[in-house]
């Protein structure tokens, strides 16, 4: 959540960063009002605390006429004190639910605007030429005999699918490498929980009551996790970690899952928009004014594993209306799609700031001894989408793959060939 201390001081700041995701500023009108009659709410309970505990010190001492008006006051004190705490309690609430609700701060410099308001920042490779009538990724599944969605229908609905042999292995072999990079970079690799408690889901900034895209298990009231960036970051919840050990840097490997609702007739065809699909997510602990610095280089990490599977692909910088609720700036690196004619998202890596931090309560220790918020950082280094840009971009006539160079001994193929039937 934002920062109230930052409203206060800066409330223009919020305001602004509404106006740029689209989202209504005089949320921040009301953020103030409830803050200032909570405040006041408190004091006027702390005083009445105050007189409270001090007539019951001079109760022992009086006697007689003195002594029953103080017991009367003390009793009438009592009543107040209740109601007191009761409102500023109930005020509390109030304003906490309403701080759940407002986005993160956007970062200064991203553009303004919804989903295509976004800024090409870079292009990177050559799209392939091909002197022959390219395949889909779903034609060269079938060809390689490597990706199965009409059984993966069969056994568990639409959009799911059966990755099997060479599909299998080139799964295995990309996030493999994925992790191995990441673990090089001082990365420690984790296998992470798919299941989440709600706190650990809200705490990283999704909103379980009405986020359509999540699976939920009701009886154990449990969640299936889109990314491990959500057990990543509520792993160090409640905690004050040692500054010393900052960045704290992990590489989760895990299965996600997501509901894809509202996407009713959206990439019907293939592996590109599933319910179940695996990833190398990288999640950074860190000082916030280090983050800046810390989400360049989660870039140059993302961009180091494109280059390595030899694929065309562009960053942009997310508009502000496109960003989820705990990013304040995101960068999407997509990989030229072949059979599309266009570029489609691999990666994205995001700022989340001290927002996730404050909701998990995830801190450290100043040079002063004082506790403050870590910033919270994530960006994917692989994933199962990125099997349809490397089949597609790295066709043969005959229907064959070759296998990226460095990704060769995580495969242990040079070539995928298609398998006769």
């Amino acid at each position: 959540m934002i920062d109230l201390r930052t409203l206060r001081e800066d409330p223009d700041r919020l305001r602004a960063s509404q106006r740029a995701r689209g989202e209504d500023d005089s949320v921040v009108d009301r953020l103030l009002g409830l803050d200032e009659r909570r405040r006041s709410a408190l004091n006027g309970f702390e005083s009445l605390r105050a007189e409270q505990k001090s007539i019951g010190k001079s109760v022992s001492r009086a006697s007689g006429d003195e002594r029953q008006a103080l017991l009367d006051r003390a009793k009438d004190l009592a009543a107040q004190v209740k109601v007191a705490e009761a409102e500023a309690d109930r005020l509390a609430g109030e304003l906490d639910e309403l701080l759940l609700s407002v986005p993160n701060i956007v970062e200064e410099g991203a553009p303004s605007g919804g989903e295509d308001d976004y800024v090409v920042l870079e292009e990177i490779g050559e799209k392939p030429s091909f002197d022959f009538e390219p395949r889909d990724h779903v034609e060269l599944g079938e060809l390689l005999d490597a990706i199965d969605i009409e059984r993966g229908a069969k056994v568990s609905g639409a959009r799911f699918f059966f990755l099997k042999g060479v599909g299998a292995r080139l799964q295995l072999g990309l996030l493999n490498m994925a992790m191995q990079q990441a673990v090089e970079a001082g990365f420690t690799p984790m296998i992470t929980p798919v299941l989440v408690k709600p706190e650990s889901m809200q705490g990283t900034g999704f909103h379980v009551a009405h986020d359509k895209e999540i699976y939920r298990l009701p009886e154990d009231d449990l969640y299936l996790v889109g990314t491990s960036e959500v057990p990543l970051a509520a792993y160090h919840a409640d905690e004050i970690l040692d500054s010393r050990a900052l960045p704290m840097r992990y590489a989760g490997w895990s299965s996600c899952f997501r509901r894809e609702a509202g996407s009713y007739g959206k990439d019907t065809r293939g592996i590109i928009r599933v319910h179940q699909f695996d990833k190398v997510e990288m999640f950074s602990y860190c000082r916030v004014e280090d983050s800046h610095e810390e989400h360049q280089r989660l870039l140059a990490w993302e961009k180091e594993m494109l280059e390595k599977v030899e694929l065309p692909y562009r960053i942009i910088d997310t508009a502000a209306g496109d960003l989820g609720t705990s990013a304040a700036r995101k960068f999407d690196c997509e990989a030229w799609i072949p059979s599309q004619g266009r570029y489609r998202e691999l990666t994205s890596t995001s700022n989340c700031t001290d927002f996730q931090a404050r909701r998990l309560r995830v801190r450290y220790r100043d040079a002063e001894g004082r506790p403050q918020h870590v910033a919270t950082l994530n960006g994917t280094l692989a994933t199962t989408r990125w099997i349809v840009a490397i089949l597609e971009n790295h066709q043969q006539a005959d229907g064959s793959v070759v296998v990226p160079k460095a990704l060769r001994p995580y495969v242990g193929l040079d070539v995928l060939e298609p398998v006769s039937r």
